[in-house]
């Protein structure tokens, strides 16, 4: 999604009030902002804390701010400066962390961004956005750029089956339609799941949605979903993020507050930080059962007992 990135950034650089700070990466995808931005554009080297809190600074002082780096650069290393000096202050800094989830995963498990929107949503004022294609991160960019709360921008890849018509951007998509479980995905897992899906007849197809912003209560999920959970007797959530603060805890109390209760929920999400081997994010995904094969036997399980 860094090349997206880039020229949605690009076509914002025109705006004199923008700056965009990097913590010393996004090489060979964001030299054209670069060019375009000029002196607006800020290598802070590797400093993040220093960078967030100059971020903040410039962000008090009426300009249109966005921070980059790797993902667990961007959350967790700056955690307090994020809290003290953006959240607090309700200050509108956009921060964009690449490679969200297990995106570094041969990298282990200080590059692995798995805890990082359940620590954010925990800030006032945050609000969190996970693009689930390619084809959203124009739309991600705009919409979190007109905001006025501070965000966090979890960048991934996508990676939706060829051929596939990816619907038009929103925080709630339906991607795949059936009469089977309902199955919510948060961000790029989503479109991993979507082939398998087509090829199960219709009467036993789960109905596949992608979730792309959070906290719920900003974008609460549409009606329509709201009567599949009702109606299904299983509701699975799969996220590249630990149980724990995850999405999937959230959406519980958030049925629960609307006195919908799930027959059967089902959670597939990442099972640990340190793994005896580290390989790719597919081979990461793998040893948490995030993949295609253990969502299919999990639902099966689900559904057969």
């Amino acid at each position: 999604m860094r090349m997206q990135l880039c020229d949605s950034l690009l076509a914002r650089s025109s705006n004199p009030e923008m700056v965009f700070l990097t913590g010393d990466l996004g090489f060979m995808a964001l030299e054209p902002i670069q060019a375009a931005m000029g002196g607006r554009f800020i290598n802070a080297g590797i400093a993040e804390q220093n960078m967030v809190s100059v971020a903040a600074g410039l962000a008090k002082q009426n300009f249109e701010v966005w921070v980059y780096s790797i993902a667990p650069f961007i959350y967790a290393r700056p955690f307090e400066q994020i809290r003290n000096d953006i959240a607090f202050h309700n200050l509108p800094v956009k921060l964009i962390g690449n490679g969200g989830g297990y995106g570094y995963g041969v990298m282990g498990p200080t590059h692995h961004a798995i805890d990082d929107y359940g620590s954010l949503l925990t800030l006032p004022n945050m609000s969190v956005y996970v693009p689930v294609f390619d084809e959203d991160v124009g739309a991600v960019i705009e919409r979190a750029g007109g905001s006025s709360r501070p965000a966090y921008i979890r960048m991934g890849r996508g990676e939706h089956p060829k051929g596939y018509n990816v619907p038009l951007y929103a925080p709630w998509r339906q991607l795949t339609h059936g009469k089977g479980a309902v199955v919510i995905a948060v961000g790029p897992l989503a479109g991993t799941y979507i082939d398998a899906f087509l090829h199960i007849p219709i009467e036993s197809r789960p109905n596949l949605w992608a979730v792309s912003e959070l906290p719920i209560d900003l974008t609460p999920p549409p009606d329509s979903l709201l009567n599949q959970i009702n109606a299904s007797s299983v509701l699975c959530v799969a996220e590249e993020h630990v149980r724990h603060g995850g999405f999937g805890s959230d959406l519980l109390l958030y049925l629960a507050g609307l006195g919908v209760s799930p027959q059967t929920f089902v959670h597939l999400y990442a099972r640990a930080h340190n793994f005896g081997r580290y390989g790719s994010q597919r081979f990461m995904r793998l040893q948490s059962k995030l993949d295609v094969d253990s969502m299919l036997s999990a639902l099966n399980r689900s559904v057969h007992g």
